[in-house]
């Protein structure tokens, strides 16, 4: 069934349990993710990047996650990810986003300011959820063309941000990166335990993609309410299709030797974060 993150991310954290979200586009990817959560009893945040709206994307993906959710009794939230424009965010409203993120986190603090109220004035009225984004999570971009330093959320800002924006989460940055990491990260716990001290609203972590266990647990306890994930995703893909190739019927592969093998291994990942994030049974 269809929910606001708002929903989901205030019991979240009354919880303390995170909600996993996944950057997704295909039916191969949603039928796997949405599958697995409503297995678990987990609720899920199908998110969807700027690059796979492109084209026809704008109608096809939210298309199917909207068309698929209702046959579902765990929530999900519709989401669109790292939005940085107003059009993108009006585009979205349109085809039915039940939540969306503002990305101003490269810019200064007022002009983040500026463009997150926006947002949210455009969204609210629709009854639709807004994540912003104070401090800067690096890393590689999709191509992995373009890396960027991450800057550390500083707390005294974020009640402020909070107040003069109206968001209903906020994404942090305590020492994660958006990609595969060139070496393991070490995340400041204690930054993000000030954070969450001063935060009216839950707390987002991106770049959750091959942080430590023991380092996402612990997050998750000191008040990360969401867990944004790709990269995981998209290893295991790549896992998923080289077993494909080795085991196809050479003239007329049948749809379930192709996909198959690549929605299994999705599957497993969808699964190790639900258990890490503490998420199932809590549909």
């Amino acid at each position: 069934m269809l929910t606001t993150l708002r929903e989901v991310l205030t019991q979240a954290r009354t919880g303390r349990y995170a909600v996993p979200a996944f950057d997704c586009m295909e039916d191969v990817m949603v039928r796997a993710i949405l599958e697995t959560a409503q297995s678990r009893r987990s609720p899920v945040v199908m998110m969807v990047l700027a690059p796979d709206l492109e084209g026809n994307g704008m109608a096809y993906v939210p298309g199917l996650v909207r068309a698929v959710a209702g046959q579902h009794t765990v929530p999900v939230v519709l989401h669109l990810d790292h939005a940085d424009n107003l059009d993108l965010v009006r585009a979205a409203l349109d085809r039915g986003f039940t939540s969306v993120m503002i990305d101003g986190s490269a810019l200064e603090f007022a002009e983040n300011v500026r463009l997150t109220r926006a947002a949210v004035e455009l969204a609210a009225p629709q009854g639709v959820s807004v994540e912003a984004e104070l401090g800067h999570v690096g890393g590689a971009d999709l191509e992995c063309t373009v890396r960027r330093e991450s800057v550390l959320t500083e707390p005294d800002e974020v009640a402020r941000f909070v107040q003069e924006t109206g968001v209903d989460a906020l994404a942090v940055s305590i020492g994660t990166a958006h990609g595969v990491y060139r070496s393991l990260p070490n995340l400041n716990i204690e930054r993000l335990r000030e954070l969450d001290a001063a935060s009216p609203v839950p707390l987002v972590l991106h770049g959750g993609s091959g942080t430590p266990d023991d380092q996402i647990r612990n997050a998750v306890r000191h008040g990360v309410s969401k867990l944004n994930i790709y990269a995981d995703l998209r290893i295991a893909m790549g896992k998923g299709l080289k077993a494909a190739a080795g085991a196809l019927r050479r003239c007329d592969p049948l749809p379930q030797e192709v996909f198959g093998p690549i929605k299994q291994e999705i599957m497993t990942v969808v699964h190790q974060k639900i258990d890490l994030l503490g998420s199932a049974g809590r549909a």
